[in-house]
């Protein structure tokens, strides 16, 4: 049963207590039994494995029930991912409220949600090799939800200057083949990026922590569709607005990025799973719908 949960702003000892807290066993609270036996287990069959190479993107299907990997093959590099329900791309990744419900830095247990009506977990994250890189003295840390994906009409804005490979052009040019086109690219994951707020509550990006061969892996709950692109600034540390022409410091810290998914073989690692419902708000937000009268 569906128990109300009493906000207090803050704690006994001053802490102040998140906006959006779950009762226990509800959609928001992953089972971490149920999702520490889906990230043990070996009983895997890989059925998808690809390169996405620099400055470009990729977008692949993921079934309900599968496993999807994000590797650093060959060193540390920024992804911005997108999520959609794979049959209607209407329902898709909601970077904002997963932020409201879980943390501005997602890792492992956490789910990324889908847009209003539906606001379901689409995944949930079930492994990551950077967890004990998560924060750094300046209090960056990794698998950014603040920010969003570079792009090149702010590229022009600030630079003056035109390029076609920004992370939102790389994920328009991925998803075509599937039907979607640039209004379907939607706010990010930034997978393998730290970032955090200054004292002057303003964004900021760090050099990105991974190593050659770490991880990011989630868990599809429904039928997905998933979009990533390589980030043209590779790994932060020499970040400023691409150019299309020589002497761009950032192509040097550029590297590719590997995506596998897997197939669980062993059913009884899922005996317990049960895919998402849809949100079960049914009403017309107050509005009355008019009977003809004759």
């Amino acid at each position: 049963m569906n128990q109300a949960v009493e906000h207090k702003p803050q704690d006994p000892a001053g802490k102040k207590i998140a906006a959006y807290e779950a009762f226990k066993g509800s959609s928001f609270d992953a089972d971490r039994e149920i999702y520490s036996k889906i990230s043990a287990t070996t009983a895997r069959q890989l059925i998808d494995s690809f390169i996405v190479p620099i400055r470009s993107g990729r977008a692949w299907k993921i079934p309900a029930g599968h496993v999807c990997r994000i590797t650093t093959p060959e060193g540390p590099q920024v992804g911005d991912l997108n999520i959609w329900n794979l049959h209607n791309p209407r329902e898709k990744f909601w970077a904002s409220r997963t932020r409201q419900l879980h943390a501005a830095h997602v890792t492992t247990f956490d789910r990324l949600w889908s847009c209003l009506p539906y606001l379901r977990p689409l995944v949930t994250i079930t492994g990551d090799s950077l967890v004990g890189r998560m924060r750094d003295s300046s209090q960056g840390r990794v698998h950014d939800l603040l920010g969003t994906r570079c792009d090149p009409y702010i590229n022009q804005m600030l630079s003056g200057e035109s390029f076609d490979y920004h992370c939102h052009s790389n994920l328009t040019r991925a998803i075509m083949p599937h039907g979607l086109t640039e209004s379907d690219v939607h706010d990010v994951l930034n997978v393998f990026q730290m970032t955090g707020l200054n004292e002057d509550d303003e964004y900021f990006m760090l050099p990105c922590p991974a190593d050659k061969g770490d991880f990011f892996e989630f868990f599809a709950e429904v039928d997905v569709l998933c979009a990533l692109s390589t980030c043209p600034g590779g790994d932060l540390s020499q970040w400023g607005w691409a150019k299309n022409h020589d002497g761009d410091p950032m192509l040097e810290t550029c590297r590719p990025l590997g995506v596998e998914v897997y197939k669980i073989t062993d059913s009884s690692v899922l005996d317990k799973w049960k895919p998402p419902e849809l949100a079960k708000y049914a009403s017309l937000h107050g509005l009355r719908m008019p009977e003809f009268r004759g």
